[in-house]
This record gives structure tokens, sequence and C-alpha cells, in this order.
């Protein structure tokens, strides 16, 4: 039977106030809480809602059958928390169905996979606790930023703990291949890989209210055709999206909420029932190994990292950020880790391309900023006060190798330390022991009765010694 793989994004970044060179050393706050508040409320009320509200009936109208994947990222949860509270009592019903798999990613939306493992496994984990905290689930796939993958990171999220990966099917990694089936990673094998199917996905997400598309109007009856029609040997096939493409992307008007409610119903017809990603992998069995040399992406035509990374000004505020990164890990600065984290946001770095044409359009509709130049200047201003906060705890004079090895000290002593105050807590509770103890056996030990006195007698007066016993007197020394 084939399957479709349903899996939503949903992301919102902490935007930047305009910060001009004058501000640097002044003013430590770097947010634009006004635009962040208005940009999510008005996200949340179009389409969040209204789209997650459909996902709730398409499960209850199908008795479970209909299932998918969500992906929400940790800075995404702080805004809805803050601003939007009524959308996370809907996430909390639909995790409550079990019929939505909420998927691992990093914190902040971060690039951190393509420049620090260490910060990228610490973020992912902070999501992790974060998701378990809210909605009481594990998640066992990941997610990563923007689907970046490679052969490199494979064998660290093999290790992390994760069954499987979500990404692009790239053209140019499948060649003649199909992304409509499960794959092991070529780097490590037992970590499975489902990949998006590209055409089918951008159907939805960018050509259904098209009207110069020769497809157009996109029914789901139309649709859930061109998917029965695919190979029978072909497993899945994976639709991946923004949630956002539900109410914001494509408007109610369009009419994609009843689209979407509709497709159960359809697929059922045909023979074609849906899985989340923990199933896809559980289910199926990879038909081959794919390796993938080099980070592959799901944005732009291209599928590659140069969204965020393509110009010299992304990789100068880049290699910037990632600079000071051992030494925020290090510190015990709440406010300049979570800063640290927001700035990392792949956004802040997808604003600054300066690719046109259709990819350029793409670009210029989600950035604030009237130029990529601006938004680098804007980002490194930002980004210099940032780097000043992080030298008044750990000068950048000091280089990495001498920071390490003093660093390397000091945690060997702080465990030395942690390891001599649990021996010092563990004699006390000994010596607390051993005079409970004897505190007890001295309870439970018969008293003895007091010796009888014995009768006081007179001593006797002495009799005066005789000649005999006197002793003898001393010889005086001769006078010379």
């Amino acid at each position: 039977m084939k399957a479709i793989c349903f899996y939503f994004q949903i992301h919102q970044p902490f935007r930047l106030k305009r910060y001009r060179f004058f501000d640097i050393g002044n003013d430590h706050y770097y947010y634009d809480d006004f635009a962040n508040d208005d940009i999510l409320t008005r996200i949340v009320q179009r389409s969040y809602i209204p789209a997650a509200e459909s996902l709730l009936r398409m499960i209850q109208d199908s008795n479970g059958k209909f299932r998918c994947a969500i992906s929400i990222t940790g800075t995404a949860l702080e805004q809805c928390e803050q601003y939007a509270p009524e959308f996370i009592d809907i996430l909390k019903k639909l995790a409550d169905t079990g019929k939505v798999e909420f998927l691992a990613e990093t914190y902040a939306h971060s690039l951190a996979s393509l420049a620090d493992p260490e910060e990228f496994a610490q973020q992912v984990k902070i999501h992790d606790e974060k998701l378990h905290e809210m909605f009481g689930v594990k998640p066992k796939v990941l997610r990563n930023t923007e689907l970046i993958y490679c052969d490199e990171m494979a064998p660290q999220i093999l290790e992390m703990g994760y069954k499987g990966v979500i990404t692009e099917g790239a053209k140019h990694i499948l060649g003649w291949k199909s992304p409509n089936y499960v794959y092991s990673a070529a780097s490590a094998p037992k970590l499975k890989l489902l990949l998006k199917n590209s055409k089918l996905s951008d159907d939805i997400a960018f050509r259904f209210s098209n009207t110069e598309w020769d497809a157009y109007p996109l029914t789901a009856d139309k649709y859930m055709d061109w998917i029965a029609s695919t190979p029978q040997e072909e497993q899945i096939v994976n639709l991946f999206m923004n949630l956002e493409t539900f109410g914001e992307l494509q408007s109610r008007e369009t009419g994609i909420f009843q689209f979407l409610e509709a497709l159960p119903r359809f697929a059922a017809e045909r023979g074609i029932e849906f899985v989340t990603p923990s199933e896809a992998i559980s289910k199926l069995k990879p038909v081959g190994e794919l390796s993938i040399m080099y980070p592959i992406s799901w944005a732009d035509e291209a599928r590659d990292t140069s969204a965020w990374l393509g110009n010299r000004l992304q990789n100068e505020a880049f290699q910037k950020l990632y600079s000071v990164a051992e030494r925020v890990r290090l510190c015990d600065d709440r406010r300049l880790k979570q800063d640290y984290w927001y700035l990392q946001a792949s956004d802040h770095f997808f604003y600054m391309s300066t690719k046109h044409m259709a990819d350029g359009a793409v670009h210029s509709h989600f950035s604030p900023y009237e130029t990529p130049f601006q938004a680098f200047t804007n980002y490194m201003n930002v980004l210099a006060d940032f780097i000043v906060r992080v030298e008044e705890q750990y000068p950048l004079s000091i280089e990495n190798e001498e920071l390490n090895s003093l660093l390397t000290t000091i945690r060997n002593q702080a465990r030395e330390i942690e390891t001599l105050n649990k021996e010092v807590v563990s004699m006390r509770l000994n010596i607390e022991h051993i005079n409970e103890e004897h505190r007890l056996r001295e309870a439970q030990a018969p008293k003895s009765e007091p010796a009888a006195k014995k009768p006081r007698t007179r001593k006797a007066k002495a009799e005066p010694a005789t000649e005999a016993e006197k002793p003898a007197p001393k010889k005086k020394a001769a006078k010379k």
C-alpha cells in the first residue's frame, strides 16, 4: 500500500530592531518586540490556528487514519507562549491525539550543524527538552534547519539517538533515483533518510493559487490521482512544507483549507494511507544507501546552502558569530547565551542574500530590510556589541588553545573538588551512622546494679616503732 508522509514546519525568528553604530556599547537589547508581536499574531490568526484546527478535524473525521508530523522551533514556541498562548493549547490537543509526531531540530533554527557540532548537539538537546516539557513527547526523527543534511552529519545524528532524518530529494543528488523510497545514510547505514518530493510538495506550497499554472485549479481529487499514478513499487510520498502555506502563502480565499481537509477522503478511496516519519522508518525497509557529499537543503532552485552562505557578507557574519562559540558556552551569563541563540537564527543570513531573479523574489518576501546590505550592516552592529559583552568575560586576546588549556585545568579542578565534596558527605554520613548505632547499643544495653557498700572500719593507730626498727641516722660529712 502506498503511503503519504506529511510534515509541517513552524518557525519564527526574533527579528532585530534598527541598531546603529552609536548603539554599540550602550544598548544591549537587540529585538524589535513590536514587529515580533505583530507578525506572529497575524500569522497565528491567519494561518497557524486555522491550519492546526483543520489537522485536528482531519484526524477526528478519519478516525485517526490521518496522521502527520510537526516541527516547531524553540524561538517560535517562546513567541507563541508570549503572544499567542491559544495556539499552544491547540498544539497540545494535536499531541494528545497520538497521531501527530513532533520532530527534533535546532532550538534557534540555526546553521550550527555547518560550523560547530557541539553547539548543534546542545541546541537539539535543549529543543527536545522543551518539547517534552510542553507536550510530553520525545522526538525520534531529526529535521535539521532548512532540511540541511550531508554524509558528515549522519554519524553524529545517529549517536545522538535519532533513528532517521528528513531532508530534500535534490535532483542533483538522486539523479535517476526516486525520492519515493526510504534510504539509509551512506556514512551511518543504521540512520534512515526520508526525502521530500519537491514537485508534489511545491504544487501545494507555491503553485496552488497560480492561475497561469497548467494544472490550475488543483483539487484534492486530482492531487490524489497524481499520487496514486506513481509507480506501484514506490513506497512513500513525502510532502514537506511550512505550515504558513495554509492561510499565509496561500490565502484562505484560494480554498486551500478545503483542499487540505478533503485529502484524507480521496486518499482512502484510492487505498492510500498516511504515516508519520517514525512509522515510515519502522515499517518500510531502505532500498539502498544514499551518499550526499556536500550539504543540501530545501531552499531555492540550487537546493544547497547558498541561500545563507552564498556571498561574502553572509560568510563574514557567519564566521564572526561562531568565532566566539566556545567562550559563550563556557560563560554563566544566561542572557548572553540566550542572545547567542537568537543571533544564530538562519533568517538573519537569509536576509543578506544577494540572489536575484526567481529566488530573489522569495528572499525579499521574507526580509524586513530594504536591501541585503542594510541587513548585513544592522546585524554586524548588533554582533559587535554582543562580542564586546563576550570579551568582558573571556578576552579575545587569549587564544582558543590557551583558553581551552586553562578551561581544561579549571574543569579538572572542579571535578576534583566535586569528588572530594562527595567523599566528605559520605564520611559524614558514615560517622552519623556509627554514632547512631552507638546510641542504640547504649540504649539497649541492661543497666548493671550498683556494687554493695563495704562497711567502713576504723584504721588502727600505728604502734611506735622499736629501736631496732628505727632508721639509722645519717652520717655527717667530715670537715676537711
